[in-house]
């Protein structure tokens, strides 16, 4: 999954020209587990890679689930820039994988929570890809950032803290924590 021609296969399935690089550190990715009444609300992922400062772009979910049912829940939903709409519900069934570029607006999540019968857990694999510099299209603002959660309209979803990483120069960035 790391390997040139894997890497070539993506920048030409997602449209990005800029050169894709694997995360060796495996930030924030790996083997994914949610257990029963697990799950994990809607958000946009964190921008900028904590080590190699680097710009995410790709996400790669590798779903691991035999006979897993729609009612049990934990399907990841895909919504508009806005958040108003849930453009896609994904059921996370073995061996599908869905790969989707992250930017600052791409709001994901598998927010109903895990319901299944014999309490078996949800899987995944989660592999993340990364650009030197991206379009301005594609951010809010030029400060590096951590998870930014959403709240779904007419929902429950609690609002959290979001923190930015505002570049003061070079590689050196403060860190502020905002109430949303």
């Amino acid at each position: 999954m790391n390997s040139y021609k894997f890497l070539n296969f993506l920048n030409n399935l997602t449209g990005i020209k800029e050169n894709l690089i694997p995360d060796p550190y495996l930030w924030g990715g790996g083997y994914h587990e949610l257990k029963d009444e697990g799950y994990l609300n809607v958000h946009a992922d964190f921008n900028m890679h904590p080590k190699l400062k680097l710009n995410r772009r790709i996400n790669l979910l590798i779903y691991l689930n035999k006979n897993w049912e729609e009612n049990y829940g934990g399907s990841l939903e895909l919504w508009d820039k806005e958040m108003k709409t849930c453009v896609k519900k994904i059921i996370p069934i073995f061996n599908r994988v869905v790969i989707f570029n992250t930017n600052d607006f791409s709001y994901h999540g598998n927010p109903e929570k895990i319901r299944h019968p014999e309490k078996i857990s949800r899987k995944s694999i989660a592999l993340y890809y990364y650009s030197n510099g991206r379009p301005k299209t594609e951010i809010n603002e030029e400060i590096a950032h951590s998870t930014l959660f959403q709240k779904r309209p007419n929902s429950q979803d609690k609002a959290s803290v979001k923190t930015v990483y505002k570049k003061l120069f070079g590689k050196f960035y403060i860190k502020k924590k905002l109430s949303e």
